[in-house]
């Protein structure tokens, strides 16, 4: 009997990838979306041409929508990807942040619960349940900030501080999630992601900052006499990339290792040798593009951190993970991506 697989937020950029990643096994799974969010309808559109996907349109913020997709199926894995991902859309809507991301989650776990308590669920926390990571002494060099100290990057370990309505809303929803494997036993694990990227994600200034640069280089290569795009901050700040492919495979992992990482968080990024300031990536993406990038900044964004690179030895030692698309591998298909759409074209991934 094959196994029935739920993928919460299934239309969006890492679930489209999840959902695909089924599909082309051959696995049955059902995709929950509310289609808020842009390029999500065409998400969904390409899913439909990869294989018999099931489809539901609900909400996570509403119980009894949440409720009946879990009662219909009965999955024994679910991947939660539905939320609100943006820290700037949680300044301006921290209440929509708040439903989605604290009480669509809770929703979720309740439904699981009551009906279906043996599932695994994986759920898509953030490395923003660290805060500005204040204790983490960093040095500043010519194009990037770095931290002696963590030569493996940022462990599981580190003092959670719940910074900005996005910061709190998904740090609630990891501690929800931990804490319902220890008081009702059931079968649930973190992920506390860095920077993802990769093909079907429709990025924005907002989120998705990989995608948004890339984009802009096609943009350029497009119509050099473009007017100059924005940063935020020096451009010093460094995180490690994370190719959607080898997230997928993280999730898949979990679920295949439950009973291993059940009520665990893990750290999950490209690591130290993936890792890329935001200049770096811009001087990277002038040389894959062929084009010279001009751009003018801005105030630092509120919390952001200068530094968060993920220590991922826990996932190699508990999952058998590890990353395996380099940065320069990532971008370039990132790059290609973003081109595709610069051209009206609608690539696959």
């Amino acid at each position: 009997m094959s196994t029935n697989y739920l993928v919460t937020g299934g239309c969006g950029f890492v679930g489209s990838n999840v959902a695909a990643r089924l599909l082309e096994r051959g696995d049955r799974v059902t995709v929950c979306d509310n289609l808020f969010r842009a390029g999500a309808e065409a998400n969904l559109a390409w899913l439909r041409t990869l294989g018999p996907v099931e489809f539901v349109r609900a909400d996570v913020r509403h119980p009894a929508e949440i409720e009946a997709v879990v009662e219909a199926g009965r999955p024994a894995v679910i991947f939660h990807l539905a939320g609100q991902v943006a820290m700037t859309t949680s300044m301006n809507d921290p209440r929509r942040d708040f439903e989605t991301n604290v009480v669509g989650s809770f929703n979720l776990l309740e439904a699981v619960r009551r009906l279906c308590p043996s599932a695994a669920v994986v759920y898509a926390s953030s490395n923003k349940v660290y805060g500005e990571l204040a204790g983490v002494a960093l040095r500043e060099e010519a194009r990037r900030y770095t931290a002696p100290g963590y030569p493996e990057g940022v462990a599981e370990d580190a003092p959670l501080d719940f910074q900005t309505p996005y910061g709190c809303s998904k740090g609630a929803a990891d501690q929800y999630m931990l804490d319902y494997a220890r008081v009702f036993g059931l079968n649930t694990v973190v992920f506390r992601h860095s920077t993802i990227y990769g093909g079907r994600q429709f990025a924005t200034f907002d989120q998705g900052w990989v995608g948004w640069f890339c984009g802009q280089a096609a943009a350029v290569r497009r119509d050099p006499g473009r007017k100059p795009f924005t940063i935020s901050g020096d451009g010093k700040q460094v995180r490690d990339l994370l190719y959607v492919d080898d997230a997928v495979d993280a999730y898949f992992a979990a679920a295949e290792h439950i009973a291993a990482c059940r009520g665990q968080a893990f750290n999950i990024g490209g690591g130290i040798a993936n890792s890329s300031s935001l200049l770096e990536l811009l001087a990277q993406l002038e040389q894959q593009a062929g084009v010279r990038l001009a751009y003018e900044r801005l105030p630092w964004r509120h919390s952001d951190q200068r530094f968060f690179v993920a220590d991922t030895r826990k996932a190699r030692r508990l999952l058998g993970w590890q990353p395996r698309v380099d940065k320069a591998t990532g971008v370039a298909r990132m790059l290609d991506w973003c081109a595709a759409l610069e051209e009206g074209k609608a690539p696959a991934r």
